[in-house]
């Protein structure tokens, strides 16, 4: 008689423990594996270069991405941004020092002198996000007048007349986007490219 109940508990247990496993494996297969091949699929159909890190190619290579800036050391290029993160994609982040710093003051008058005698202007004509760091440290645009203090500098460099090199700067400068957010700006890398393929 005490042997009955026992076992009518133990199977009304494996009862009620086959629902939320049900619901385990389901959701699991569902949103762990459905879910994410879905929008990986999805991802790659309706935008194709995106999802693959908006990459660059030239000449059959990759040369970089439409998303992250790159240094270029040589004259005959324009300059991105400086980066905290020395333009490594896996630790991007900003100084995080503040305006008061002393150590940001000093870094931003050495960069601002840098600057202006690199591209043989005044010290007051360098534009202030040439000088300072972009928050993840990896803006791969300039705006257009950041890209006009370097033009005569990359044009001399390549031995181009300067009216061509500020039409390449002009031809591509994009807009805000969707007419309204943000300011015009001029992704360096596409810049570079095209005064790669300029003759």
């Amino acid at each position: 008689m005490t042997t009955q109940p026992t076992c009518a508990a133990s199977i009304d247990d494996r009862q009620s423990l086959r629902a939320p496993l049900l619901y385990a494996v389901v959701s699991l297969i569902g949103f762990g594996l459905a879910y994410s091949l879905a929008g990986t699929a999805i991802g790659r159909t309706a935008f194709p270069a995106q999802a693959t890190g908006s990459i660059v190619e030239h000449d059959g290579r990759a040369v970089g991405s439409a998303l992250v800036a790159q240094p270029f050391a040589d004259a005959r290029y324009f300059q991105p941004r400086p980066s905290a993160a020395k333009y490594d994609p896996m630790s991007a982040s900003g100084s995080n020092q503040a305006r008061s710093n002393p150590d940001l003051r000093k870094r931003l008058a050495e960069e601002t002198a840098a600057i202006a005698q690199r591209e043989g202007i005044a010290e007051s004509a360098v534009p202030a996000e040439l000088a300072t760091q972009s928050g993840g440290g990896l803006d791969p645009h300039i705006s257009p007048r950041s890209a006009q203090v370097q033009a005569a500098r990359v044009a001399k460099a390549r031995g181009l007349d300067a009216a061509k090199v500020e039409a390449l700067i002009a031809a591509n400068t994009e807009a805000p986007q969707f007419g309204v957010l943000g300011e015009p700006r001029v992704n360096v890398l596409k810049l570079n490219l095209a005064l790669d393929a300029a003759r």
